[in-house]
């Protein structure tokens, strides 16, 4: 498959004569303003032509000579938009410091300038099922036990200015590994975590295992990589991509392809499901819900009243609550019916990839930061129903919890870690490093540790105790990103976590987890009973407790909805002795 890349030829022209575009074309006269364009044109032709001979020379065996990245990251437009003129000659002529991008001392400035405007020429290239297997690459390694004591307690952290994966179980750190331009994304084989794969935004999908202490192989998926997902079975990878636009489906295991299918816009993500069979996924730029059979591959779309650009599937997965860029409102669609539910007017698209939900006071909520404004936003679940804006002084992009803590733990594009109080929304707010950007907090799976990111090259990854709010440990660190717990990154687990709450307000006067109270043991119950039996004995004891063996029932009925039903259900049934 070939591809072009384009953009505007004024900002090309601009970018080779090192102007402003109104400065390129500054002329005043229709005539001048010809002659102009036409020296410009003539000027930026040999100064590609300089530039591709320069790249080829010094940049091509490491970023591919199609630019689209090879021990180095891509170079196309797009990858490299966001720097100007003056940060990519810094980059290549002083190089990147800890990195395998070198120095070249012996480049002009003008050399330099040749480059950059070669870099933003449109690009054509190909990448096939040909060039995905060609990639595929087992890792050497020796195998080394890495020490986990609890898989539950597991986080994955992304040290993207390092390009590392650091492993953490509680304050510690387990292991670190190279992994070239990581970005996050991390997914796990479920339910045992005994591998993870990380994805990274040049196409690579490295597979790491736990168990083993050490990574297996890698593959190249693409040129542009949206993100990843696996199957409810593990047996399968599917990776969605945008350059070129398809998603390739791997075989998890090896890394081998099996098909590719072709897309149909700009995905927005895959998100599999737990309790079916099936992995959902929306277009950016087409008003499209497509379902993805794991098993058969076959895709299903249903239309949508407009694109969801971001979206997140609710923890018992009926529901995508989604929002577009240029939308204004956010809806909640049932996967069930087909249809809308609810929508609610917004004035800033909300950032649902990095919502977070809870369980509080017989309801179920969820909070998201909002682009391009200083507040969240606090909503309600399934009784659909918007509940409180919160001012948090600045523009974030994450806010997390945990049944183990009372407060949502939000970032505000400062220094500033805020906490809203999952109780009455008071705030309150800490500052991890003064003068250093907080971004993003991950829990570990049992709510006792808080990991939090400062987003600088000379950043730190922090330890907190949830309890206290005091920092345990500091470990210096480049740019680290995104956290990746076993437990709060898998939406299979969030039943459970809502239903440790649960227990707190319902249970926990007659019952304990492994201890005999005034009741059995909720770990003797998860051992003895099944899902229905613990259901029915909740909702109608009179009823259930003879089926059970009692003689009498001393149990009270509970009304509870089937939302707090299955969560009670699967927070006893992942009690352990």
């Amino acid at each position: 498959m070939y591809l072009a890349i384009r953009v505007p030829f004024f900002l090309v022209l601009s970018s080779l004569l090192c102007l402003a575009p109104s400065q390129a074309l500054s002329s005043s006269t229709a005539d001048g303003l010809v002659i102009h364009q036409l020296e410009a044109t003539q000027q930026g032709e040999h100064t590609i032509s300089s530039g591709k001979r320069l790249y080829d020379q010094y940049c091509a065996s490491c970023h591919h000579v199609d630019r689209i990245g090879h021990s180095g990251p891509p170079l196309l437009p797009q990858f490299i938009k966001r720097k100007s003129p003056q940060q990519l000659e810094k980059i290549i002529l002083q190089g990147l410091p800890a990195t395998l991008m070198p120095p070249f001392p012996n480049l002009t400035v003008q050399d330099a300038a040749a480059i950059i405007g070669y870099l933003s020429k449109p690009a054509t290239f190909r990448w096939t099922k040909e060039d995905i297997e060609t990639s595929r690459t087992a890792i050497k390694g020796t195998e080394k036990d890495i020490g986990i004591k609890d898989i539950r307690n597991i986080t994955p952290v992304v040290e993207r200015g390092a390009d590392k994966v650091w492993i953490m179980e509680d304050e510690r750190v387990l292991d670190k590994f190279p992994v070239n331009n990581v970005h996050g994304g991390i997914k796990y084989t479920l339910p045992d975590g005994e591998r993870i794969f990380i994805p990274s935004r040049d196409g690579w999908v490295t597979q790491y295992s736990l168990n083993k202490g050490r990574l297996l192989n890698k593959a190249r998926a693409c040129v542009y990589l949206r993100n990843i997902a696996v199957s409810q079975d593990n047996r399968r990878l599917f990776a969605t991509c945008r350059l070129p636009q398809n998603m390739v489906v791997f075989d998890a295991a090896s890394l081998k392809v099996e098909t590719i299918l072709p897309l149909q816009g700009r995905i927005s993500a895959l998100y599999d499901l737990y309790s079916r069979d099936q992995a959902l996924f929306t277009y950016r730029d087409k008003p499209l819900l497509g379902i993805l059979n794991t098993k058969t591959l076959a895709i299903d779309y249903i239309p949508l009243d407009e694109p969801y650009e971001d979206f997140f599937i609710d923890p018992f997965e009926n529901f995508i609550i989604g929002t577009s860029r240029h939308g204004k409102q956010m809806e909640v669609f049932d996967l069930r019916t087909k249809k809308v539910v609810f929508s609610h007017p917004i004035d800033s698209m909300p950032h649902l990839f990095s919502a977070t939900y809870w369980y509080q006071d017989g309801h179920f909520y969820f909070a998201t930061p909002h682009l391009k404004q200083s507040a969240i936003t606090i909503w309600k679940m399934y009784d659909w129903n918007f509940v409180k804006k919160i001012d948090v002084g600045g523009d974030g992009f994450f806010v997390k919890t945990h049944p183990a803590t009372p407060w949502l733990w939000v970032d505000n594009g400062s220094d500033q870690l805020v906490l809203v109080s999952k109780k009455d929304y008071k705030t309150k707010v800490l500052t991890p490093i003064n003068g250093k950007k907080f971004n993003h907090t991950e829990f570990s799976g049992d709510g006792k540790f808080a990991y939090l990111s400062i987003y600088e090259p000379d950043g730190a990854l922090l330890v907190y105790d949830t309890a206290s709010l005091k920092e345990l440990d500091h470990y210096p660190a480049n740019v680290p990103v995104g956290k990746y717990n076993f437990v709060n990154k898998n939406r299979r687990f969030y039943p459970a976590l809502f239903g440790q709450t649960l227990f707190e307000e319902k249970c926990w006067g007659c019952h304990h987890q492994t201890a005999e109270a005034f009741g059995p043991a909720f770990a003797q119950i998860a051992a003895s009973r099944t899902d229905a039996q613990i259901m029915a004995h909740i909702t109608a004891p009179e009823s259930s407790a003879k089926s059970l063996g009692y003689s009498r029932n001393l149990m009270p009925a509970f009304k509870l909805s089937p939302e707090q039903l299955l969560s009670i259900t699967a927070y006893i049934k992942g009690i352990r002795q």
